[in-house]
């Protein structure tokens, strides 16, 4: 329901301590105890002065303050074509939330809350779907909360003058706003659970190895997390080559001087995938822009802060889908079919031994074409290679690791974003079915929904911990089962493997 079609009977007014404020009732199944919030101020708009620095707490309000419709997005302009609706919205308060609640008002509800980050490759992505923003969680008694972030070279590039790490800064603000406001809308801030799914998964796994980050929430879900990790001479490389681009100076004066727009369209052309060597180098070197290892608010690496024991404590859920980016491929398929498995994936990297043990591992995917190979070996080499290694890592800890093996009927695949709708069970929610066919299976997204429950209200989705000897998997499928070591299949392409 939109803020023109509400009336004051579909409205609510709450207190908070940053002011009253009004959101829009939703009804679900006969209830009418669920209202979102939409488009709360966590910090005061990034422009001007403070374009590229820390966030700044959003000040109080006097008179009441409506939350009826989403606020403006950092997204910017048409994102073209997406797995999952995220819109744009236009305006300069970008840096806001969304939160959808049974229990507005009641400071004593004390619900688990869980606040999800958007992906999109840290450059794209809203927190303005209506995938996010549905009632699944809200009508199981969880308090959901979707916030933005400074995307993109104004979130996260290098620029001497201005502060390392704008839009991690901005994910710490927004969860100190949950933690200084959710009672207002009954959540608890002793039982947040941070989540997100491709860099949004990412960004969950950035703040579980963050010491600044620790005491702000108590679980991690990790859908098809991309770390980026990004170091600090690969961050000045795209620094000075975007600074050349725009003719300026490669620092905070210079790039204060080139207007949203245009910075957002030489980003694009500088990190584009289509130039040559890109795609490997991405491979290789990891995503351009992203958290930078600045050595201060990320000191190290979140592989080697995780292996050290940080965030031993914090139970996690960390989960890919099998085939991430198999529908690159799927329209060359017919022209794939003609060209050697082998051949084709010695231009995504990795060494001769590893990819032949690999395809070895693999003799179930390469009986499907070349193309299956190649969206598997890409899958491997971008999402659940790292997983396995931070599994690993994790094992012996409160750690969970599954797979989404269910396979679009669209796609004849298990690919990216797929597993999203049946997370927040919202399977009947807008262009669901161009990803998940018309009819998508309620019963897995009633699995699923119900082990995210499980891990958000008790810390345990349902099924056993990935332990050294278990390494218990669950696989999210037409027949939902465990199955042990679910990841074997990735560990050749692992640095140090044995082959």
């Amino acid at each position: 329901m939109s803020a023109e079609q509400s009336t004051e009977q579909d409205q609510l007014i709450i207190d908070t301590p940053l002011g009253r404020i009004r959101g829009i009732r939703r009804p679900v199944e006969g209830r009418d105890d669920i209202t979102s919030f939409m488009g709360i101020p966590f910090a005061q708009a990034p422009v001007g002065d403070l374009r590229f620095a820390a966030p700044v707490p959003a000040d109080p309000w006097d008179g009441i303050r409506d939350a009826l419709a989403f606020g403006p997005t950092p997204q910017r302009g048409d994102p073209g074509v997406t797995l999952i609706p995220e819109p744009s919205v236009p305006g300069e308060s970008t840096l806001n939330l969304n939160v959808t609640t049974p229990a507005a008002g009641d400071n004593d509800a004390k619900l688990p809350v869980l606040v999800w980050i958007h992906g999109g490759g840290f450059f794209s992505g809203s927190p303005a779907s209506p995938w996010y923003n549905s009632t699944g969680f809200a009508r199981d008694g969880v308090v959901t909360v979707v916030v933005s972030y400074r995307l993109g070279f104004d979130g996260f590039g290098h620029i001497p003058g201005a502060p390392e790490n704008r839009g991690v800064r901005d994910w710490l603000c927004a969860l100190e706003w949950v933690r200084d406001n959710i009672a207002s809308f009954g959540g608890d801030p002793e039982k947040v659970t941070i989540a997100g799914q491709s860099a949004g998964g990412g960004a969950a796994l950035t703040l579980l190895g963050m010491p600044a980050a620790r005491g702000l929430f108590r679980g991690v879900i990790s859908l098809s997390g991309a770390l980026a990790d990004v170091s600090l001479p690969r961050a000045k490389e795209l620094t000075t080559a975007l600074a050349e681009s725009a003719g300026v100076s490669p620092d905070l004066a210079g790039f204060g001087s080139v207007p949203e727009e245009k910075l957002i369209e030489l980003q694009l052309k500088n990190t584009s995938l289509t130039a040559k060597g890109a795609l490997q180098k991405m491979l290789d070197e990891g995503l351009s822009l992203g958290p930078i290892v600045d050595g201060d608010l990320l000191p190290r690496p979140t592989t080697e802060a995780l292996a050290d024991g940080q965030g031993n404590d914090v139970p996690l859920w960390l989960s890919a889908t099998d085939d991430e980016f198999a529908m690159a491929f799927t329209k060359a398929a017919k022209f794939l079919r003609f060209l050697p498995a082998s051949r084709m994936i010695t231009k995504m990297g990795g060494t001769k031994e590893a990819r032949r043990a690999w395809m070895t591992h693999n003799a179930d995917v390469k009986a499907l074409g070349t193309a299956s190979v190649m969206g598997r070996f890409l899958t491997d080499r971008m999402f659940r290679v790292n997983l396995a290694e931070l599994a690993d890592l994790r094992s012996g800890t409160p750690t969970w690791v599954s797979r989404f093996s269910w396979r679009s009927p669209v796609f004849s695949a298990a690919v990216h974003c797929l597993d999203v709708p049946f997370f927040f069970d919202c399977l009947g929610s807008e262009k669901v079915e161009p990803l998940a066919g018309p009819n998508p299976p309620q019963e897995l997204a009633d699995i699923l929904h119900a082990s995210a429950l499980g891990f958000i209200r008790d810390s345990n989705p349902g099924w056993g911990t990935y332990t050294p000897e278990a390494k218990n998997t669950r696989v999210f499928d037409s027949h939902t089962r465990t199955i042990a070591d679910g990841y074997a299949s990735v560990r050749a392409l692992r640095p140090g493997a044995a082959l």
